[in-house]
């Protein structure tokens, strides 16, 4: 088939046509929709409705559009690695193969963390700057949404990270969606990067939480591209990282500070009630819970009394 060929076909039904290229690799029908709207939008800078109503895509975009769609289902690769970004609350977020891909469930952390910020502005609590830090800060994604989320509020937030790769993508992040003046990020394994000086009203963390023996059972996508730093634990029970927080966390909060998280799954089962179990024993007060759309407990909020 020659190039002018095979345009024509392209032309007459791009989105069909990359479709097509998806679902034959075994992409579900209702995934490969979503994913061939997302290229096609994203590469020709149209909307769907403009494309439908006949607008051209440029040759080279559409030549770029076929080639993103084959590498998709050949390699099995994340989309949002062939684009290069993700999409979280709204906003574009640069992603690559040393960074978790955001997930739609830690929009929930966000919310909790700045739900709790808007509660406490009127009490002694949270008095002066706000104080935010994240632990595994992967692509700035949280502390860039939260002082987002509330940019008339005195803050400071602080992203770590031990992946230096990581920070590189974070620092990206921070640049291009503009917040710079209160966000900053730092090398730091938990808190070991920190000093005594520094201290929070907020800690929030989506941390590693799939016990590496469970790997296998893992999505192709995810094994395969996502890092491991970010996904798993060396115990069986997931939850290396919640009690590697909470047991130091006391020396970077200030008084009645907030520790979240988001929470993981072991064995079907959330994370919750054991995650609890080991707050409580550190001194911590568990505040709310929530809930993601499947009904199981995903964001937990703990407080020092």
């Amino acid at each position: 088939m020659n190039r002018e060929f095979s345009m024509k076909i392209l032309k007459k039904d791009i989105f069909g046509t990359v479709q097509n290229i998806l679902t034959q690799e075994g992409i579900a029908p209702n995934e490969a929709k979503a994913e061939a709207n997302l290229i096609i939008t994203e590469i020709s800078g149209l909307r769907i409705e403009e494309i439908l109503a006949g607008k051209s895509i440029s040759d080279n975009a559409e030549l770029r559009i076929l080639d993103i769609a084959r590498r998709r289902a050949e390699t099995g690769a994340p989309i949002q690695h062939l684009l290069g970004f993700a999409y979280f609350m709204d906003d574009k977020f640069y992603v690559n193969k040393d960074v978790l891909i955001p997930r739609p469930e830690t929009e929930l952390l966000v919310r909790a963390a700045v739900n709790v910020i808007r509660k406490n502005l009127t009490t002694e609590a949270f008095s002066g700057t706000v104080n935010v830090l994240d632990i595994g800060t992967g692509t700035g994604c949280i502390p860039i949404e939260i002082s987002k989320a509330l940019p008339d509020v005195p803050m400071e937030l602080m992203g770590v990270d031990i992946s230096t790769d990581a920070l590189r993508v974070a620092i990206k992040n921070m640049e291009a969606l503009g917040e710079q003046r209160r966000v900053i990020f730092r090398k730091s394994d938990i808190f070991k990067g920190l000093r005594p000086i520094d201290k929070f009203d907020i800690i929030v963390s989506n941390p590693p939480y799939i016990p590496i023996s469970a790997r296998e059972t893992l999505q192709d996508e995810v094994k395969n591209f996502d890092p491991d730093l970010a996904l798993f634990t060396e115990d069986e029970e997931g939850i290396e990282f919640y009690a590697r927080i909470l047991e130091s966390a006391k020396k970077h909060l200030k008084p009645k500070g907030y520790v979240l998280f988001e929470l993981g799954f072991t064995n079907g089962v959330s994370q919750s009630v054991i995650v609890s179990k080991i707050a409580e024993n550190y001194g911590f007060t568990v505040q709310f819970m929530e809930k993601d759309l499947s009904g199981t407990d995903r964001v937990i909020g703990f407080r020092l009394p």
